[in-house]
């Protein structure tokens, strides 16, 4: 896994081999930043990433001077990982929380400027993630969810869908705040 920009851009992370990830590719990621890049200014921007593995875009973010990062995760290996990068490399934004995932987001009272969901592809209520962050009201006006899936999973049911970017096998679909009727 390498940092594809920022202050740290061209560093290559080998995480161990016995944590239960499937990293984003380096160039799915890229693409991923690039749109990222033409909508935030992450400088300003409070950053949610589930499912965080090996805290591949946790410190991508990191590396490009993110306000805030909460990197969530249910596994011990993944979590002390992470720490360990955060640590060597004083990435104080990075906050690491060893948690479920659906429980953080029933739970939480954060709202997010960008949530980036990469769960096990064989997980099955992946459609559940934008379910929650639209009922919870997670997402800052102008927020973006993204959820990192199978392409052969279509999510363009759920609310707030805006649109799905396929890159081979990984697909990431884009999810806005839903506004209220009134």
């Amino acid at each position: 896994m390498r940092i594809v920009g920022g202050k740290l851009k061209g560093l290559q992370f080998n995480a161990p081999a016995k944590l239960p990830v499937r990293p984003t590719t380096d160039m799915a990621k890229e693409a991923l930043f690039n749109i990222l890049l033409n909508r935030y200014d992450f400088e300003g921007c409070n950053i949610l990433d589930l499912f965080t593995g090996t805290g591949n875009i946790s410190l991508e973010f990191a590396s490009r001077n993110a306000k805030s990062i909460t990197a969530v995760d249910l596994h011990s290996g993944c979590i002390a990982w992470v720490k360990s990068i955060k640590d060597k490399y004083q990435l104080n934004a990075i906050e690491i929380l060893k948690a479920d995932t659906f429980k953080f987001l029933a739970q939480t009272p954060n709202k997010y400027d960008i949530i980036f969901a990469d769960p096990p592809y064989d997980l099955p209520n992946i459609p559940a993630l934008p379910q929650l962050v639209a009922t919870h009201k997670l997402l800052e006006e102008n927020g973006v969810l993204v959820v990192e899936h199978p392409s052969m999973l279509k999510l363009d049911q759920q609310p707030g869908y805006v649109e799905t970017r396929k890159y081979g096998y990984s697909s990431f679909s884009f999810f806005k705040e839903i506004k209220e009727q009134g």
